[in-house]
């Protein structure tokens, strides 16, 4: 592998995280499209270590609120916030526990992905489409049902092609939070359990497994991942999701085509 394949995965791995396009998908294609073998753990730990690091860093003083509260105020809404993102994790982590292995063996056929990403774009299509509508504009307003379910539907993540974020976004707007809240409320919850799959994996590791291309795999995929948090927040402030509903249909005719035509 040589340091333009790791900065690129860097930097499909900062896109797909927070996008909703799903980067589990996009880690699984390029190598399929390129005709490359699957890059290995190593770097999809380390990738998702760069995002969590960055997702940190840009919501540092929500977090800072959250833990602050969560400890010495539990019962103020911020406080109460903490304990409800800990128990909406508690779904998409058993699952990962379950099924994790199960669900890369079974989606990670090209043709499934394709489903997935038209299925679930479709799902987000029909969110938005109500989005102009819902009310729910205070984080720290939500209920704990809300954030519960939005975690439950996280778990559907497992599934290359879902998208974590966009299945919570998708969730979140159903149950009538606003875009940006929506997504806010998404990059909060993806923080404990990018960090569980992290340090779940990372004692798999050795020290040969860090490369020079993994090196800079990780700093494309911090500083990507920091460009498009801060892109997705402004973006969704005057546009609706459906740039992404289109990307994810034509990915999935494309990976159709090239699937029959190779």
């Amino acid at each position: 592998m040589t340091i333009f394949d790791g900065v690129l995965l860097g930097l499909i791995q900062a896109l797909g995280e927070f996008l909703p396009i799903s980067s589990s998908a996009h880690l699984v294609l390029l190598p399929y499209f390129r005709g490359q073998s699957y890059q290995g753990l190593a770097f999809d730990v380390i990738l998702h270590a760069a995002t969590l690091l960055a997702v940190l860093l840009y919501f540092w003083k929500d977090w800072w609120t959250l833990l602050k509260n969560g400890l010495t105020q539990p019962k103020t809404p911020q406080g109460r916030m903490l304990w409800y993102l800990a128990a909406a994790t508690l779904p998409a982590a058993i699952a990962g526990v379950l099924f994790n292995d199960w669900a890369e063996q079974v989606f990670r056929n090209p043709l499934m992905i394709a489903v997935c990403l038209a299925l679930f774009a479709a799902i987000l299509w029909l969110a938005d489409r109500q989005a102009d509508k819902n009310t729910i504009t205070d984080l720290f307003s939500v209920p704990f049902k809300i954030v519960f379910l939005i975690g439950c539907a996280q778990a559907l993540a497992l599934m290359p092609g879902v998208s974590r974020s966009g299945i919570t976004i998708t969730a979140a707007l159903f149950l009538g939070l606003s875009r940006s809240t929506s997504a806010r409320l998404s990059f909060l919850l993806s923080t404990p359990i990018i960090a569980g799959a992290a340090i779940l994996e990372i004692g798999k590791l050795s020290a040969s497994d860090f490369t020079t291309p993994l090196c800079w795999g990780f700093i494309s995929a911090f500083i990507g991942a920091l460009a498009v948090i801060g892109f997705l927040m402004k973006y969704i402030k005057t546009h609706t999701f459906n740039v992404f509903v289109y990307y994810r249909w034509l990915l999935a005719a494309v990976i159709v085509a090239f699937y029959f035509w190779k």
